[in-house]
């Protein structure tokens, strides 16, 4: 169906050279009376461009244009936006189960005898292998060689899965391990910014499973981590349904001072933004400050939107965008393009206070950020550097249920002789890594500069630091090194140990036995400090309990000084060669020098070195990988690693999800900030555990398990490894960690993995419960996919995280919140009752009410209102058919039915 609408709005541009090319012009919408687009958030403007060119009256409506046209900033949000995206950003670890998901709908196909065909991408997609990577060798000039090795070795399976999905799959392109993090290639290689297809010039807009997909709005494009299937779903040419979002628009002011980061500022932005609540909101920077920014500290700031909480932070492309571009080795012609594509939507430079109408404005001054951490357990858990010392003693003391550590007093063995191994507040960690800082070319450099000073005076880490440097990219070793700082930090065990996320993902390798052995044996909090973006309790070390989230050269420096528990401006990080007191004020680079190095850095040649190449041909050891052929994946009972799940073959999963919940027991009742990493971890695998258990029976040496991350088309495994996060602590069984649960109405203590399949077997419907932020994290399918095999039915919580929400939505689980006030703790819950929860049928409406009967052991009975949280019609129409899969597998087979009826 042709659209009108559509029709008045295409224009034509000039491209130079006599080119010529068309594109759908947002200013035609306002003067045909839609409503003021040239004042609405321009990250909403993209969406808009996206709707009016993709207008066909099916899966997008003239309504929807018109809809979004006339948004108002402090209008109800009821209207829901189908968004369909330009390409999609896979990572291997989130985008394997991606893939997986697509070769089971094939396998589906087949049986179903339909056309396997049928399931193929819709749009391209981009993916880069970059979450395997871990930290076995560090500190050594052969660690990164090693560390391939190792990788490719243990992932063999995996990598050879990819190479078939690449060969059965069309428009799929992946870039082998070895060249660094997703979400930088993405800003260095990947981002176009403006696409042109059948003539057509559009922006650029990306949607992928890994929720730090957003740090590409800090380069103008409209993107966000959304669940897997989402993803999925998204490939296959169905729009990424989401509500019509209120934006929040920061007014950036002032200039950062010396000595200043972008990463102090975005960890003091994540504790504003959270304060302020833009969970699930579009945040948009504006002002002179915002344009002033560079663009690596924009990446930065954007970087960081889900731990903020936001879908994306959207910086507007400007002058500073196309120097980037081309400082990074774009084309002069595709620079050109994209300053006059967006020069003529009226969307070109950063918008001035006054220009667009917010839903919110938040002031950001510059001049208030000073250096900064955050820790020990969240990213929003800013502290001062200058009070670090005092914060951590703080909490080393609060009580376990006030989110300390509870040590009746600190362990203050000083250093020096008979020093135990590891004492309370020692880094046993420290690595420089993740998307979030090492795209910066400021703090790389930094960093350098300071382990420069360092190595100059005689300075060294600390024997018990295990030390890494694992850059976002390998232009990042290209700037160092023609910088001469490599060295230096090599002196100090910030040797290259591979291009991945390594620690920040979890992915730290071992520690000594004899430091794990001593933090064991005497209950230590040892503390790890990373240039990461994530550091909930556990993630970055099963040993390790704290975490502090800094900017690289700060990591360098807790590295000489082996503890968190030092005052950074009274205290020494060392002592030079000739004896005399070093203070970090010491070896800090001075602005001009660090401007100097910076200047030096931005070399097109350095990118075009990197990319400008053969991938296939720089990486044998991807080469040697074997490959599978067909356009079905072979799947192998005999496998520990690829399982056909069972989202097709097991009639439980395709029935509605809309019907009353009856005589239900909850498997876990869970407290606030519970992460995705509680629910599904990609830490280690423990030969206890269901998992390992599973693993051993199936002839897997220890040595062998892996983690959950690599084994994550394995259902049998994930499943077992549902809710199994050491720290974990579930009410039902007081004083507990890990995944543990009381089976009732036995009263017997078991896993929660026995639990729910002598649940199954007794056929017993499952809830969970928990408290404020449920989901909090990563973008990860299995912490929805698990609780749905495990037979949970509906997550009550007092909030929810968005891209989780959407992911228990996507697998057919009920997220459903309670009314203010209400929780497990008001409740006086124990996990002894039943629950029926009802109000629910085919008939559901989004965000309707519910009710939550809470039948107790002694027969009293409670009423509790609910909100369902499901936002749009289009999700309940994915929970009537049990799921996202279910839902479109329909619709591909209803489609390929249409194309192959006789005439």
């Amino acid at each position: 169906m042709k659209s009108s609408l559509r029709a008045a709005c295409l224009r034509e541009m000039e491209l130079g050279a006599g080119k010529k090319a068309r594109f759908y012009a947002l200013g035609a919408l306002e003067q045909l009376g839609l409503g003021p687009v040239s004042r609405l958030p321009v990250a909403l403007r993209i969406v808009l461009e996206s709707l009016v060119r993709n207008c066909d009256g099916v899966r997008v409506q003239e309504k929807h244009v018109r809809e979004l046209a006339a948004w108002q900033p402090q209008g109800e949000r009821a209207g829901e936006i189908p968004f369909l995206v330009g390409r999609v950003a896979l990572n291997d670890t989130a985008g394997i189960p991606v893939l997986g998901d697509l070769a089971t709908m094939r396998s589906a196909a087949l049986r179903a005898g339909a056309n396997p065909r049928m399931v193929e991408p819709a749009i391209p997609v981009d993916m880069v292998m970059d979450h395997s990577l871990e930290v076995d060798y560090h500190a050594s000039s052969d660690a990164l060689r090693r560390n391939m090795e190792l990788e490719v070795e243990r992932n063999a399976e995996r990598f050879s899965f990819v190479k078939w999905a690449i060969r059965s799959f069309k428009g799929i392109a992946a870039i082998p391990p070895g060249f660094g993090i997703l979400h930088q290639v993405n800003l260095e290689r990947l981002a176009r910014l403006v696409l042109l297809k059948d003539g057509v010039c559009f922006p650029d807009t990306v949607i992928g499973p890994d929720s730090h997909t957003g740090m590409i709005a800090g380069l103008g494009i409209v993107g966000w981590g959304a669940g897997g299937i989402e993803v999925g779903a998204a490939m296959l040419g169905q729009p990424v349904y989401f509500l019509t979002p209120d934006v929040v628009g920061v007014h950036v002011v002032g200039e950062l001072g010396p000595g200043v980061t972008a990463t102090d500022l975005v960890l003091s932005l994540t504790a504003l933004l959270r304060a302020n609540k833009v969970a699930g909101k579009f945040v948009e920077f504006f002002g002179e400050g915002a344009a002033n920014l560079s663009l690596a500290d924009r990446a930065t700031l954007a970087n960081m939107s889900p731990e903020y909480g936001a879908r994306l932070g959207f910086f507007a492309v400007d002058d500073k965008t196309c120097l980037y571009l081309t400082e990074t080795g774009r084309p002069q012609s595709q620079v050109d393009l994209i300053r006059r594509y967006f020069q003529a939507q009226g969307c070109y430079g950063m918008p001035r206070a006054g220009d667009i109408d917010y839903s919110q404005v938040i002031t950001l001054d510059l001049r208030t950020i000073v250096p900064s951490v955050s820790g020990p357990k969240r990213p929003q858990d800013r502290v001062a550097l200058s009070e670090i010392k005092q914060s951590f003693n703080a909490v080393l003391r609060q009580p376990s249920l006030a989110g300390g550590y509870g040590r009746a007093e600190a362990a203050a063995t000083p250093p020096g002789a008979g020093r135990p191994p590891v004492v309370d507040g020692d880094v046993v960690i420290a690595s420089i890594t993740s998307c979030a800082n090492t795209s910066n070319p400021g703090v790389m450099l930094a960093a350098g500069l300071l382990a420069k000073r360092a190595v100059e005076l005689g300075l060294r880490a600390k024997p018990w630091v295990k030390t890494s440097l694992a850059p976002g990219s390998a232009v990042v070793s290209q700037y160092l090194e023609a910088a001469g700082l490599q060295q230096y930090l090599d002196a100090l065990g910030f040797n290259v140990v591979g291009y991945g996320c390594a620690t920040c993902v979890g992915n730290s390798g071992p520690i000594s036995r004899e430091l794990e052995q001593s933090i064991a044996d005497n209950g230590v909090i040892a503390c790890a400090v990373l240039s990461g973006n994530r550091n909930f309790e556990g993630r970055t070390h099963p040993a390790i309990r704290a975490t502090y989230l800094m900017s690289p050269p700060l990591v360098v420096a807790f590295a000489l000084s082996g503890t968190v528990d030092f005052d950074v401006e009274r205290d020494p990080v060392g002592h030079s060669n000739t004896g005399q007191a070093v203070y970090l004020r010491d070896l800090w680079p001075d602005a001009q020098t660090l401007a100097s190095a910076v200047a030096a850095a931005a070399k097109p040649d350095h990118y075009r070195a990197v990319y400008d190449v053969d991938y296939s041909s720089v990486n044998p050891l991807w080469n040697s990988i074997p490959e599978v052929q067909g356009e079905v994946y072979p799947w192998s009972a005999q496998s520990t690693y690829f399982r056909e799940p069972p989202f097709f073959t097991d009639a439980q999963l395709t029935v509605s999800s809309l019907r009353p919940v009856e005589g239900a027991r909850a498997l876990a009742i869970l407290g606030n900030s519970i992460t995705t990493d509680h629910i599904s971890p990609i830490s280690n695998i423990d030969a206890q555990s269901p998992a390992g258990q599973y693993l051993l029976a199936a002839g897997v040496a220890r040595g062998d398990f892996h983690n959950y991350g690599a084994r994550r088309m394995n259902f049998e495994v994930l499943t077992r490894g549902v809710f199994a996060n050491p720290r974990l602590r579930n009410l039902i069984v007081p004083g507990s960690e890990g995944g543990v649960t009381r089976h009732e109405p036995s009263a017997q203590r078991m896993t929660i993995y026995d639990a729910a399949m002598r649940y199954k077997r007794e056929k017993t419907p499952l809830i969970v419960i928990a408290g404020e932020e449920y989901g909090t994290g990563s973008a990860r399918d299995w912490a929805a996919k698990g609780p749905r095999l495990l037979g949970v039915r509906a997550i009550v919580a007092a909030s929810f995280e968005r891209i989780h929400r959407s992911n228990l939505v996507g697998m057919g689980v009920l997220p459903c919140q309670f009314d203010a006030g209400a929780s497990a703790a008001s409740l006086a819950l124990d996990g002894s009752e039943t629950f029926d929860l009802r109000g629910l049928d085919e008939t559901a409406s989004p965000r309707q009410n519910l009710s939550l009967v809470v039948n107790r052991k002694d027969g009293r009975r409670e009423t509790v209102n609910l909100i369902l949280r499901v936002e749009t019609e289009q999700e309940l129409d994915y929970l009537r058919c049990g799921g996202i899969l279910q839902y479109v597998f329909g619709q591909l087979r209803k489609k390929d039915s249409e194309h192959t009826m006789p005439a």
